[in-house]
């Protein structure tokens, strides 16, 4: 990749970022708890939720004045103001994350042959990587278990 966001994207995006949470400050965060135990809407709910809207709107008089048609039609409409945000999100996070992955793997398989480089020198009698070799090391020591080799990439 050999790219880098600049200052000035990172603060234009956190801004971005700010400004969805100042705009949607209503939204809320749960426990893993409260998540499990909220009854999840799906395609079948969704379906019966506007079903039982649309029948508490034409049969107010069959409604206790306690129940609230209208908001729970603010409810659903926000349901469904959010379902497609969060396609968009969700769609920007797997960029985000594909991204990530990629520089993170082109960065460690880089320094992997850095490793070998500095292991390549310490054997051939390199001053100086010897104590290269010996730190990088240090991040495959215990590997392999009893009886197995360590994975060191060098062997």
């Amino acid at each position: 990749m050999n790219i880098t966001a600049t200052t000035t994207q990172i603060t234009a995006v956190k801004t971005a970022l700010q400004t969805i949470n100042t705009n949607l400050p209503f939204l809320t965060g749960l426990t893993i708890e409260e998540r499990i135990a909220l009854p999840a809407i799906d395609v079948n709910n969704k379906a019966f939720t506007e079903d039982a809207i649309h029948a508490g709107v034409n049969n107010v008089q069959l409604i206790p004045s306690y129940v609230s048609v209208p908001s729970i039609q603010n409810d659903m409409t926000l349901f469904t103001q959010l379902d497609e945000i969060i396609i968009l999100v969700k769609q920007l996070l797997e960029k985000l994350e594909d991204t990530q992955l990629l520089a993170g793997s082109e960065a460690y398989t880089s320094a992997l042959a850095l490793y070998k480089l500095f292991s390549s020198a310490a054997d051939a009698g390199v001053p100086g990587a010897d104590a290269i070799h010996n730190q990088l090391k240090q991040r495959f020591a215990g590997q392999g278990g009893p009886g197995k080799p360590a994975t060191d990439p060098n062997s």
